[in-house]
């Protein structure tokens, strides 16, 4: 009998009694392993005569083959036995209760711009959107901020082409031109949305949300605009009075400009708003400038308008108590389930935005 012969008898005498695939490893290692049989015999090829080797190398071959088909096929077998024995033993009772599910959350990011979307359309707003990748012009130009102004340099904006045509929008008024050169006067929207800035540290992010309010009409005034975010400030906090107060300010976009603060206390070491001894700022305002209505397209003489813009992710941290902003874009499930929203729970004025 050849060796050849005696290789092929021992391997068929140990795979029939193959019954795991830690067995079968073992076979495979025995006989094509390193120092395998099957290995040590294509490692005397280099002695044989060239006639000889021939025919050698051949039959080495047909045997080879055979031997590693047949532990293919052994392989496919265990792994049919073992999958036949788990369906066998891992029966489902159909009779019992269903398994808990877990039910997605709102994000507070998210349901915070529901419940302000829900506030202002009591009042006759409706919302707009726009594109993140904005124009320098309607990003700068159009809301007359000058050629030198420190929000345009590199270090504040993201720009997309190297001559600053193409930008990341750095905040939600290019809406405001987008809405007034697409329709005609009176104008009265929101426009919630994505901003970007090159700032990024324990308060702020290269991305955060922002609110932008428009409205234009005939006759409005400080007076509207100031009754606008009272009814804002205490619906949205859920407050029946709350202190507010106009510092000025300066925006290029709005003349006269103002920042809002708004009264609050400490109790229980929370924030309380509404009233207290201390003032927290929580957006920026002002009358539409005469030069942005021009460059919208809209007569300044005979219409006029306010605007204000927000923080949403700051508002959200204030009415939840979510004291860091970076949980915000961390994707901890934990800290959505805690701090998310049922999302069958619409935001509605009518029974309290977060009832």
């Amino acid at each position: 009998m050849s060796d050849l012969d005696k290789i092929n008898s021992i391997f068929n005498a140990k795979i029939d009694s193959v019954k795991t695939k830690e067995d079968l490893q073992n076979i495979k290692t025995e006989f094509f392993g390193k120092n395998g049989k099957i290995t040590q015999q294509f490692k005397t090829l280099g002695s044989l005569e060239a006639n000889d080797r021939k025919d050698f190398a051949s039959n080495l071959n047909k045997v080879k083959d055979n031997l590693s088909n047949q532990i293919e096929k052994k392989f496919l077998e265990i792994e049919n036995a073992e999958i036949n024995d788990k369906l066998k033993n891992e029966k489902v009772d159909v009779t019992l209760p269903v398994r808990p599910f877990q039910r997605g959350k709102i994000h507070p990011v998210s349901q915070v711009i529901d419940e302000i979307s829900s506030i202002f359309s009591e009042i006759g707003f409706s919302v707009a959107e726009g594109p993140d990748v904005e124009t320098e012009y309607n990003n700068f130009t159009a809301l007359n901020t000058p050629e030198d102004h420190p929000a345009r340099d590199m270090h504040d904006t993201f720009y997309l082409e190297k001559n600053k045509k193409l930008l990341l929008r750095t905040h939600t008024s290019p809406v405001q031109i987008r809405a007034m050169l697409s329709g005609k006067p009176p104008f009265k929207i929101i426009v919630p949305g994505r901003t970007y800035r090159c700032d990024s540290d324990q308060t702020h992010a290269p991305m955060f949300h922002q609110l932008e309010g428009l409205h234009i009409d005939k006759s409005i005034t400080m007076g509207h605009l100031k009754g606008c975010l009272d009814y804002f400030i205490k619906e949205f906090f859920e407050v029946k009075n709350v202190k507010m107060r106009f510092r000025p300010s300066h925006f290029p976009f709005t003349e006269p400009s103002a920042e809002v603060d708004i009264g609050y206390r400490i109790e229980n070491e929370k924030i309380v708003i509404g009233e207290g001894n201390k003032w927290l700022e929580v957006l920026g305002c002002g009358m539409v400038h005469p030069n942005v209505l021009k460059n919208a397209k809209v007569n300044p003489n005979k219409y006029r308008g306010f605007a204000f813009g927000m923080g949403i992710d700051r508002l959200a941290m204030l009415k939840y108590g979510i004291n860091d902003l970076r949980a915000f874009f961390e994707t901890d499930y934990r800290w959505l389930n805690h701090f998310g929203f049922d999302p069958l729970d619409v935001p509605t004025n009518y029974r309290g935005l977060s009832k």
